[in-house]
């Protein structure tokens, strides 16, 4: 299957559309939270877009007409965390799903006296193991979002995570990040940070950290993994050591050397 796959994954990237220059100049000062990126790094993410764009579906749900710039902006934020790593890192989904604004999901639920419980649930977003990826769209007009939220990393992180068959806060890693380093680093940083929230429920309202990361590691992780693009001054603040780890992993540094979380000699 996998031998397959990656025969195909070259002839259906040789497909990707190209970005005119007003698209994404458009798209680009849309998102201010990435303006650090060198123009090589730009030149890249550019690049990882187009091949994004032609290997992925983008669908409307509920209504939602997708426009060009609607599209671009979902594939430029889907290439930040494989920016180095590649499109064969989300090779387990093929369709991404746009809602607009959050959703509902039909759930079910069976007690321990095995009663089948029906109830509906309230997202922004949600992952599942071999797609789709669904999120939700707002439009700037729609009011500012939370600062370091960002829903669109959120679940495309989450598939990272699933790319090794469990969503446990550890994704398939390069070779120069051990396992045992990994698990070390965020186990230490969520036990803190769920030990804060609890210790202290006030300190939910001034953490600069969004509280949802204390759920479970694998919501820790996606939640780090957004204030990493969004406030990473936030989390070198707080956890400098997962963000060094993530700098590392994602093969970018929105603060530069000088930061708390750069990496050391």
């Amino acid at each position: 299957m996998f031998s397959v796959f990656s025969r195909w994954w070259p002839r259906r990237s040789a497909s990707s559309p190209q970005i005119g220059a007003d698209l994404w100049d458009a798209v680009w000062r849309s998102l201010p939270f990435l303006h650090w990126m060198s123009p090589t790094e730009q030149a890249l993410l550019r690049e990882r877009s187009r091949e994004l764009l032609g290997l992925k579906q983008i669908n409307g749900a509920a209504g939602l007409v997708l426009n060009d710039h609607i599209r671009l902006s979902i594939a430029l934020q889907a290439a930040l965390p494989i920016l180095h790593r590649g499109c064969e890192a989300y090779r387990n989904w093929a369709e991404i799903v746009v809602y607009p604004g959050d959703f509902i999901i039909p759930r079910q639920e069976v007690d321990e006296n095995g009663v089948v419980h029906e109830y509906e649930e309230t997202l922004l977003g949600e992952a599942w193991i071999e797609g789709p990826v669904l999120v939700a769209w707002f439009e700037p007009e729609d009011g500012d979002r939370p600062e370091g939220i960002n829903v669109l990393i959120h679940e495309f992180v989450h598939t990272l995570d699933m790319g090794n068959g469990e969503v446990d806060g550890v994704p398939a890693l390069p070779a120069e990040i051990s396992y045992k380093e990994w698990q070390t680093t965020f186990a230490a940083a969520f036990t803190d940070f769920a030990q804060r929230l609890e210790a202290d429920p006030g300190w939910a309202e001034e953490s600069p950290l969004d509280p949802y990361g204390a759920e479970n590691p694998g919501e820790f992780l996606a939640v780090m993994s957004e204030h990493f693009f969004e406030t990473p001054a936030a989390l070198a603040g707080l956890y400098p050591d997962v963000y060094r780890l993530l700098a590392r992993y994602f093969g970018l540094d929105p603060l530069g050397p000088s930061s708390p979380g750069a990496s050391q000699p």
